[in-house]
């Protein structure tokens, strides 16, 4: 079967001179510039493929047949930030072609070999991006870059904070027609028409690059159109590409219209794909030898040749001879990157400084040790007023929801590109009352109430960080977040990674969860799992529980989102938001006063906490084991047996040396986790211990691995203080 290059090669030296007095529809240099931002495109497929045929790349997914993406760089800044389909090198090249210096066709090898020199990853992975083009990298599953797209494009239609970006900057996001059928899209496009819909400015420019199959499965024919011209919020545009003329025209307007009306536009861009999925693909398994080769009537390049020669801009031999010349630069380049390239696997003398960079990327480096660089501390002016005239250290001993509240106010008046937002948790105040008050205090622009959609929550969040806030959504439920995961993971997670450090998303992201919720509950209201989140690299995962040590352990979160873009994610006990005795009805043993700003103190970041000294046995715990543990030291007391209490506090990365320390010379230790066994916190506290040589007794008691229950049938699950007074107990005995 003739290839689509050999293809395009023999139509390109049969077109047809200019027919005399053809009118020019599309400015000639425009019309050139994107000719060759195609060429570039195509001839970079091609070599990629070259290059993992000599071992030497390792990433096929190419833009053959969507070069007419080109014309979206062209019709916008390279200032206007943009989050692209993986079938962008038109693009790419295009908006490269924009900024002097640029180089996109190295950057391309680069970044396909895997090579350090990759401008955007340093190497971790292929992938369109760049910081001086504005190319925010995307690496994640289908469609999951469209909430952070929708965030950004919500930023900066009302920041009044300075950004990153112009004041009248478009976002642009780019996706397949597959990916229109994903539930993240649906949800994204969703938010967007909501917020339109209440007069919110928008200017998103989306992109639906349209080749009627994803992977090997066909999209329905008008689908596509009837979904997109359908969107509440939006105005509809339609190209095809191989008509470069009405295209760059159509492309130009759209973006106008985004720019100066500050609303958002789909551009429904058809397209052809070429040479399969990716280089693994074997599309005769699912297409037809003519299926194929009638596509190649529709190849963008040659219709853009076409044009060239029916305007008398170029000749069909002069286009030809630019698409070998573009072949010959390209494959110089490719030729002269092997042997040269140098990848992070490479032995450390020869790159030292980029692989220890990297390597601490890789292992998600522990937090910071020692106090930050100043403590954070709240602007004075207006803070009485904040809280009503009462600050929070005149009202005697608070909760851990009041707490959280009083610290949540000290944070916005700490950081005035901070931002609450959530469901419930500006005019309610939330379902529990943590965030009662803050709306008033601090307006709607930054408290605010979202639509019920946690991807939504979380894309706003990601945009928010881009655009220079300082986001603090909240998740009102931790089973909730499962539905919106990959959105840290996939997203907010790898940017710094997969970005080389360039861009970064800090946020704390508040979530109220765990278990022991009395009254109220069952399994999504009592979700006792962090494992997805412990999982993702980088992440910082703290977990309150004492009225008296979470806003420090809040700061601390937001003054690593803040200074060093790290994603954190603080966790909030319900059965303890409103707890207020330990060991007897009305001891007001699980209140404490709230330290004035002058008596802030920041402990080490990533430190545990000792609760209570003990000599026999030392209990690690966190969240609602430490108020359970403690009960039971109490109990062990009278048994004559003295147990100390360590808060971990920091689930993710674990605190392995300040937890080495605080146990210094215990003798036992007993692990009480309240999550799962399987996979659970104390999975890896017994494996650090162990790995440390712990030479004592040591043992862990857990939760069933279970759902929860809706009532009494809880306890049947959850882990119990008789049993951990059991455990403890057992572990004391002689032998």
């Amino acid at each position: 079967m003739e290839s689509v290059d050999e293809h395009l090669v023999r139509r390109l030296a049969s077109l047809s001179p200019a027919s005399p007095g053809g009118a020019v529809d599309v400015e000639p240099d425009l019309l050139l510039r994107y000719f060759d931002a195609q060429l570039q495109a195509r001839h970079l497929d091609l070599a990629l493929r070259w290059l993992q045929s000599q071992r030497e790349g390792f990433y096929t997914i190419g833009s053959s047949g969507h070069e007419s993406n080109a014309a979206v760089a062209l019709a916008l800044r390279p200032t206007d930030p943009a989050l692209l389909h993986y079938r962008s090198g038109g693009f790419y090249a295009a908006r490269a072609g924009q900024v002097p210096g640029s180089t996109p066709i190295t950057d391309v090898l680069h970044s396909a070999a895997a090579s350090t020199r990759d401008p955007i990853s340093g190497g971790r992975h292929k992938v369109f991006g760049h910081r001086a083009l504005s190319i925010i990298p995307q690496t994640s599953t289908i469609a999951s870059h469209l909430p952070r797209a929708m965030g950004l494009a919500f930023a900066l239609g009302r920041s009044a904070a300075p950004t990153p970006f112009p004041t009248d900057a478009v976002v642009v996001c780019s996706f397949g027609d597959a990916s229109l059928n994903h539930s993240t899209a649906a949800g994204a496009l969703n938010a967007v028409g909501y917020s339109v819909h209440q007069g919110l400015p928008m200017p998103l420019l989306l992109v639906c690059e349209d080749n009627a199959i994803g992977i090997s499965t066909r999209t329905p024919r008008g689908w596509v159109r009837q979904v997109l011209s359908s969107l509440p919020g939006f105005e509809y545009a339609h190209a095809d590409g191989t008509d470069p003329g009405h295209l760059l025209t159509t492309a130009a307007e759209v973006a106008a219209a985004v720019r100066t009306r500050r609303r958002p536009v789909v551009l429904h861009l058809e397209t052809v794909r070429f040479m399969g999925h990716a280089g693994s693909d074997a599309e005769l398994a699912y297409r037809s030898h003519s299926e194929i080769i009638a596509d190649y009537a529709r190849d963008p390049i040659l219709a853009t040749a076409s044009a060239l020669a029916r305007h008398g801009i170029l000749t069909p031999a002069e286009s030809l001879d630019r698409y070998e010349n573009t072949r010959k630069l390209v494959m110089d380049e490719a030729r002269s990157l092997i042997g040269t390239v140098r990848r992070l696997s490479d032995p450390p003398a020869v790159t030292a400084p980029l692989t220890e960079r990297h390597v601490a990327d890789v292992r998600a480096a522990s937090l910071r040790v020692g106090p930050p660089d100043a403590a954070a501390t709240p602007a004075t002016t207006g803070r009485a007023a904040a809280f009503g005239g009462r600050p929070p250290e005149t009202r005697g001993p608070l909760t851990l929801a009041q707490s959280i509240n009083a610290a949540l106010h000290d944070a916005l008046l700490t950081w005035p590109n901070a931002q609450v937002f959530g469901e419930d948790v500006a005019r309610k105040g939330g379902v529990y009352g943590v965030t009662r008050g803050l709306r008033k205090a601090f307006g709607g622009s930054r408290v605010f109430d979202t639509l019920l959609d946690e991807q939504s929550i979380l894309g706003l969040a990601l945009g928010g960080a881009l655009a220079g806030t300082l986001p603090i959504p909240e998740i009102q439920y931790l089973a909730y977040l499962h539905n919106a995961e990959d959105q840290l993971r996939g997203e907010a997670g790898s940017l710094r990674f997969f970005s080389n450090g360039q861009y970064r998303n800090g946020m704390v992201v508040r979530i109220a969860g765990l278990a022991y919720q009395k009254g109220f509950g069952g399994h999504f209201h009592n979700d006792n799992s962090v494992a997805v989140l412990r999982d993702i690299p980088g992440l910082a995962l703290a977990v309150a529980s004492h009225p008296g040590s979470a806003p420090a352990l809040l700061r601390q979160c937001l003054a690593l989102a803040e200074r060093e873009g790290r994603v954190c994610v603080f966790l909030e006990p319900i059965a303890l938001y409103h707890t207020r005795d330990l060991h007897t009805d009305g001891d007001g043993r699980w209140l404490a006063r709230y330290a004035e700003p002058a008596d802030w103190t920041e402990a080490p970041l990533g430190s545990v906490r000792t609760v209570r000294e003990g000599a026999d046995l030392t209990i690690v715990t966190f969240g609602n084991g430490v108020p359970m543990s403690l009960r039971v030291a109490e109990a062990l007391a009278h048994d004559g047996a003295q147990a100390g209490v360590v808060d971990l506090q920091w689930l993710a990365p674990l605190p392995v040396d300040s937890l080495r320390t605080a146990l210094g010379n215990a003798e036992r230790i007993l692990v009480v986790d309240e999550t799962r066994a399987s996979g659970s916190v104390s999975d890896a506290v017994v494996a650090a211990l162990t790995d440390a040589h712990f030479p004592g007794p040591l043992a862990r008691v857990n939760s069933l691995d279970s759902y929860i229950p809706l009532g009494p049938a809880a306890d049947q699950v959850l882990l119990s203080e008789a049993q951990i007074l059991h455990a403890a107990r057992t572990l004391l005995q002689p032998g």
